[in-house]
């Protein structure tokens, strides 16, 4: 089922590129003409991507073959997969293919280097993602950063309560807004709640709820926030997740507060696509029937 629906957005993709046809490519190729291609990695990188491609390349009747796996780490120059078949179909689909894996793999790698510091150091720290995603990349986007080892965070707003602080002015307080959000949940679903002060934090921990999400906090009031969690014998009841500008430069002064999860909003709103082209390297006198 997951790979239906999957392949159905897929789809969408490709034919939001195609639009009704690739008049460069059927004004210079032959409706005939068969080639062999490979999609090359130009840089060092964290492959992501390549489940999704290979339904594409089913779909429209392309044989492909990957060399390496997702999740795994290669150099420049790398070969990510073989392919073959009508030229045609290669080449109308290849901005759509390489758009996926550029955006995934620089998702997966950036995810995989912020990982690489905090364990460097010693951390076992969670990365998560966040919801800032593209729109209609969501699937995509989250799937990336578990790739890259992280965790995806919510996929949609009824996956978890989390009470943000627009919730929490329109309730009147974070005690309120537990209350309401506690009578009118399920008992399989967490709360967690977005606290911006010391005084908030104190608030929502003593609700019971399961998860804080320190936003926005300087290092030095994440670290008094914490502290006093712990002082008040809160800190082991509660899950501590920090948020809000944190990246390659400051992550280990977070981490050094030993919260459970670091969540980073740029693993997915601000992404830097990885270097991937593909090359067409054979073009052959066999016809597919």
């Amino acid at each position: 089922m997951e790979k239906m629906v999957l392949r159905e957005r897929l789809i969408e993709f490709l034919m939001e590129d195609l639009g009704m046809g690739d008049v460069t490519t059927e004004a210079i190729v032959p409706v005939d003409a068969v080639v062999s291609a490979r999609i090359i990695a130009k840089e060092p990188m964290v492959v992501a991507g390549l489940y999704e491609v290979s339904i594409i390349f089913e779909a429209i009747g392309v044989n492909f073959k990957a060399r390496v796996k997702d999740g795994e780490r290669v150099n420049a120059e790398t070969v990510l997969m073989e392919v073959y078949g009508r030229a045609r179909d290669i080449l109308s689909a290849e901005r759509t293919v390489l758009n996926i894996l550029m955006r995934m793999s620089g998702i997966a790698t950036r995810t995989r280097r912020l990982i690489d510091i905090l364990r460097r150091a010693g951390f076992n720290t969670r990365i998560a993602a966040t919801r800032k995603t593209a729109p209609g990349l969501r699937l995509l986007d989250k799937r990336a950063v578990v790739i890259g080892g992280g965790d995806p965070h919510r996929f949609r707003l009824d996956d978890a309560v989390l009470i943000k602080d627009n919730h929490v002015r329109i309730a009147g307080d974070v005690k309120e807004a537990v209350r309401r959000a506690r009578s009118a949940m399920s008992f399989s679903k967490k709360i967690e709640v977005e606290v911006q002060s010391l005084e908030e934090a104190l608030e929502a921990a003593e609700c019971g709820v399961d998860i804080l999400m320190l936003d926005n906090m300087s290092v030095e009031e994440a670290k008094h926030t914490i502290k006093a969690l712990k002082d008040r014998g809160l800190r082991g009841k509660v899950v501590i997740e920090v948020s809000g500008r944190i990246d390659e430069r400051n992550i280990l002064e977070y981490a050094e507060l030993e919260p459970d999860v670091i969540s980073v909003g740029a693993l997915t709103h601000s992404v830097r696509a990885a270097d991937i082209s593909l090359e067409v390297v054979e073009v052959s006198e066999r016809r597919l029937s």
